[in-house]
């Protein structure tokens, strides 16, 4: 498979990663000139996938973010787009006898835009430069997480999940971009200019403009100004496209863009500022338009490939624009488009390959106290011989008729695979994502029950034949499932999940502690609430075969969960299984762990429906 790709700015080239065999990898690939269809592997020295590659302004450097043996702690390297140049470097700096997590966010110019987190759990937002390796700390904060940066101005995003706002510091200025408006999530933003006229990040064969810093028109200056664009739903029920103007008499704001009842997923925009791709959410489907930024005019939809993108990245003079596109018959792949044509481009390149299923359904499920829940309903060819639900994590993650390996083995098995969104649940609006948040939780649970029940209802398969699996807190709830409604299931698979909210809040990263507070709740206030809703408590009513699944590596939500719901149910003489992939992590990205995962999976389920 083929996914994250991002352009160089002049369009000639772009890196993406490939997964096809052990550990994710970056691959950069040449579009124009006299390398055109040719390749070259990015080589690092270090074992683990690459999980982010971004060009640098000026074409001249790939960064490339690698978890160590699929951890979830990551480090930086860059390398040039020289092909010949194979000298790779490590420039996230830590102290000999200190370690931490660096997050690669893009690129000021010529400098690398990250953000480095100590086992403290405070994170720095800092500008480091490729070929010394010298970082300049822009700000320093628990829960800090910088967003972009841009001559001297710099957003950072700050709050808990589900309360957060973006800042901009603007030289010794920290300025809110948006009026408080608590429960609102303002996440994502690019600075756009400093000062009129605009200068080009980098213009098209490598010629970069020049531009004057953010500095010398710092806020106490009444000739300049910071633009940016954000994603955000303050004041509104969805997230919309926003340009907010900073001066030094205060800041103002308008919507850009907008789709009543819809949440928008992505946008990015040229350095040149003529076009704005976005991305919009429609019932978990992508929709595609094309904003043109001088008169700020959408264009239509534009038809995708496939019904699931995302990972969108643009040239520097707006000639193309790349994403990630899936669906259940199409593994993830980029693909190229013209976005003033509104044309695909073909590329010389090896299709995604991988197992494949039909479309999916989209459901509409009334859980018990009325509220409207989706889910997309996958059916065998043959012969429904039970019904399985697989509950995505977050809890803010989405399930959308994308790719995944696991279903069609499930299919060919004969059992009908539902993915619902159960509350809490992202892209349906502030409201739904906040739906489950402490208490609520109870809540929560309850709809998995609601959504098996609306299977045997609708007779897509009998009551005694329903199984509960899930990833992260979808394992979380999957095990919460088989505790809070043991009568409804007779088989779990629980991968990466938490099993005790407290142990887990001990366990965790620091940083992820710390941002979870108002969504599950605080480990001594709320001790209790968090006692009630941990599966481990009720492991005594645990009475379905449960395999548990782990990354050896996941620091995440570390294997201790899935260790002691193991222990525990073993303790009681419950049937139950402990899988853990010592050289993998949260995600279980290694190709070949994968495959294990989707066999046991096929395995243990098989045996619990007696297939």
């Amino acid at each position: 498979m083929n996914y994250g790709a991002s352009l160089s700015p002049d369009a000639t080239a772009f890196a993406h990663l490939v997964d096809d065999g052990g550990y994710p990898r970056a691959v950069q690939r040449f579009l124009r000139g006299w390398r055109a269809s040719s390749s070259r592997d990015v080589e690092l020295p270090v074992v683990g996938p690459v999980t982010k590659v971004i060009h640098s302004a000026d074409g001249h450097w790939l960064a490339c973010q690698v978890a160590p043996e699929g951890g979830t702690r990551s480090q930086i390297w860059v390398v040039t787009t020289d092909p010949d140049d194979r000298d790779a470097r490590r420039i996230d700096y830590w102290p000999a006898d200190a370690e931490g997590t660096a997050e690669l966010i893009g690129w000021d110019g010529t400098q690398v835009a990250a953000i480095l987190t100590g086992e403290d759990g405070v994170g720095s937002s800092c500008l480091i430069d490729p070929a010394t390796g010298d970082t300049l700390v822009l700000d320093r904060r628990s829960g800090g997480r910088l967003v972009d940066a841009w001559a001297g101005a710099s957003l950072v995003r700050v709050g808990p999940r589900g309360y957060q706002e973006l800042i901009m510091l603007w030289g010794l200025t920290e300025i809110a971009l948006l009026p408080s408006d608590p429960g609102s999530v303002t996440d994502a933003g690019v600075i756009l200019d400093d000062h009129t006229p605009r200068r080009l990040r980098s213009g098209l064969d490598g010629e970069t403009a020049l531009y004057y810093p953010a500095s010398t028109y710092g806020p106490n200056s009444t000739e300049g100004f910071v633009r940016a664009l954000i994603r955000s739903d303050n004041g509104a029920a969805h997230a919309r496209l926003l340009e907010v103007t900073v001066t030094a008499e205060g800041v103002t704001y308008h919507v850009v863009a907008e789709r009543a009842g819809y949440e928008l997923d992505e946008f990015v925009v040229s350095d040149d500022l003529s076009t704005v791709a976005l991305l919009w959410n429609i019932d978990g489907r992508s929709e595609l338009q094309i904003l043109e930024y001088a008169d700020e005019t959408l264009s239509v939809p534009v038809p995708l490939p496939g019904p699931v993108a995302g990972e969108l990245t643009i040239s520097a003079g707006g000639s193309m624009v790349a994403m990630t596109v899936q669906g259940p018959s199409l593994p993830r792949t980029v693909e190229l488009v013209d976005p003033r044509s509104l044309e695909w481009e073909r590329i010389d390149r090896e299709p995604s390959r991988g197992p494949l299923t039909s479309l999916p359904t989209l459901e509409r499920i009334t859980a018990r106290d009325g509220l409207e829940l989706t889910g997309w309903l996958y059916r065998p060819q043959d012969e429904v011989v039970g019904a399985v639900m697989f509950l995505h994590g977050g809890p803010e993650g989405q399930a959308r008729p994308e790719y995944n390996e696991i279903f069609p083995a499930l299919l060919d098995v004969g059992f009908a695979v539902l993915t619902p969104n159960v509350r809490g649940s992202g892209g349906f609006g502030r409201a739904f994502v906040h739906a489950d948040d402490k208490e609520l939780r109870f809540a929560a649970i309850d709809d998995v029950a609601d959504c098996a029940r609306y299977l045997v209802d609708r007779g897509i398969a009998p009551a005694d034949r329903l199984a509960c699996t899930g990833w992260s807190y979808g394992g979380y709830l999957t095990q919460a499932a088989l505790a809070f409604h043991p009568e409804l299931f007779v088989a779990g698979i629980s991968i990466c999940g938490m099993s005790d909210l407290n142990s887990f809040y001990h366990t965790t990263e620091p940083w992820i502690a710390a941002a979870s507070y108002p969504e599950y709740g605080h480990p001594v206030a709320d001790h209790d609430l968090l006692e009630r809703l941990s599966p481990l408590s009720r492991a005594d009513q645990v009475i379905a075969p449960l395999l548990l699944v782990h990354g050896g590596n996941d620091t995440n939500v570390p294997p201790g969960e899935s260790r002691q719901m193991f222990d525990a149910l073993t303790a009681l003489g419950r049937t139950v299984e402990l899988l853990i992939f010592d050289d993998d992590g949260h995600e279980i990205v290694k190709r070949e762990n994968r495959a294990t995962l989707v066999d046991a999976a096929t395995r243990w389920l098989s045996k619990a429906f007696g297939v």
